[in-house]
């Protein structure tokens, strides 16, 4: 017999769940979610307009909120305890910063532009517009933190300093640094990217054909960011990972396989910008590009490069590219499911784009390694 919550004995609580019910604005849960399309409500505690997103593969440390300021809007001064990322869907507008020291920082942001707040420092949002209104998308760790310290006040009104967060001042305006580990592992630290979509990314076809790919560091924080791109034709290696990786699509359009292993179909999901989805824990999954152009997604999850935090993050992202047959994450293509290229093969020819997957198939579909 399943046990239930009972809050009256404070018996099986979860902080983070009652906190979100109690905050008076939607919350959706589904599997994958159109953020452009997400419902909003006004949110007192920002002074804006908001939602909560539940994926349903996003596991216990991280969610989504959606955040969306009317024209002219400002949002309340916000500081908090937890570490984000944010996500521009749509609509153009500023942020301003304020240190630990006073000193303060600002910045305009527009569609597809990413920027992280260093640890409770205080920030307001503005809609730059007098007529469109401005969504956000916020990756962050807050359901860890707030079911490790189960109290709002705490996690929303901490007077403590993070001066070793703040970074430099350049990266504010979107400069950054690279730093060089390895193809798959590059770091670009920052606090400021103002475009993804033009956004410099390092080659890696170990994870798939034309694939780009960097890890970005924001605000020293312990949340995982990476932009990855696929080419014109081409399609991700399939692979599997632990939950809470929130996929946002960025540019182009395609659509994405998920199954365990074992499983005899697929589930199947499109995207295009504005959407995001999680894979469930353990949960094998592989990205398609459909469109005419280079299509491009952005991924959040808590444990970044700097910071694996779990042990299974820090082992995955030292042997991401283990083959499956030999107990690791990654698929190799001579090894996918038969009915996957076909499959690809189709929808390429639905949208009239060719396939630039020579270097890996045959014209007949047959991989060139298993041929």
């Amino acid at each position: 017999m399943a046990l239930s919550t009972d809050h009256d004995k404070k018996f099986l609580l979860d902080p983070y769940l009652d906190f979100a019910a109690g905050e008076g604005v939607p919350v959706v849960e589904d599997f994958a979610i159109d953020l452009l399309a997400l419902e909003t409500a006004p949110w007192d505690r920002f002074g804006i307009r908001g939602a909560f997103a539940h994926l349903k593969g996003r596991g216990d440390f991280c969610a989504v909120q959606c955040l969306e300021l009317p024209p002219g809007a400002t949002s309340a001064p916000m500081r908090h305890l937890y570490d984000e990322v944010f996500y521009v869907l749509s609509g153009h507008g500023s942020l301003k910063l304020t240190l630990p020291d006073g000193t303060s920082h600002s910045f305009e942001w527009g569609p597809r532009s990413v920027f992280a707040p260093p640890l409770n420092c205080e920030y307001r949002l503005y809609n730059g517009s007098g007529r469109e209104p401005a969504r956000l998308a916020s990756g962050n760790n807050l359901p860890l933190m707030m079911n490790v310290f189960h109290n709002e006040d705490f996690i929303f009104n901490c007077p403590y300093p993070f001066t070793d967060r703040v970074g430099k001042d350049e990266w504010y305006g979107g400069d950054g640094e690279l730093i060089e580990i390895k193809p798959g592992s590059h770091m670009w630290e920052t606090n400021f990217i103002p475009d993804l979509a033009a956004f410099a990314l390092k080659e890696w076809e170990d994870r798939g054909a034309g694939s780009k790919n960097l890890k970005l560091i924001l605000a020293d924080s312990v949340m995982h960011a990476h932009s990855s791109e696929m080419a014109v034709g081409t399609y991700k290696k399939g692979h599997k990972h632990g939950p809470g990786a929130h996929v946002f699509a960025v540019t182009g359009e395609g659509f994405s396989l998920l199954w365990f292993d074992g499983d005899q179909d697929f589930i199947r999901h499109e995207w295009r910008h504005g959407w995001v989805f999680t894979p469930p824990d353990q949960m094998f999954h592989q990205h398609f590009n459909t469109a005419a152009e280079p299509a491009r997604y952005l991924a959040i999850s808590l444990g970044s490069h700097r910071y694996p935090v779990t042990s299974q993050k820090r082992e995955r992202k030292s042997d991401a590219l283990k083959s499956a047959k030999d107990g690791g994450w990654q698929i190799e293509y001579e090894d996918q499911d038969p009915r996957i290229h076909p499959m690809f093969l189709r929808e390429l020819a639905k949208h009239g784009v060719p396939s630039h997957m020579g270097k890996y198939f045959k014209d007949d579909g047959i991989s060139v390694t298993a041929g």
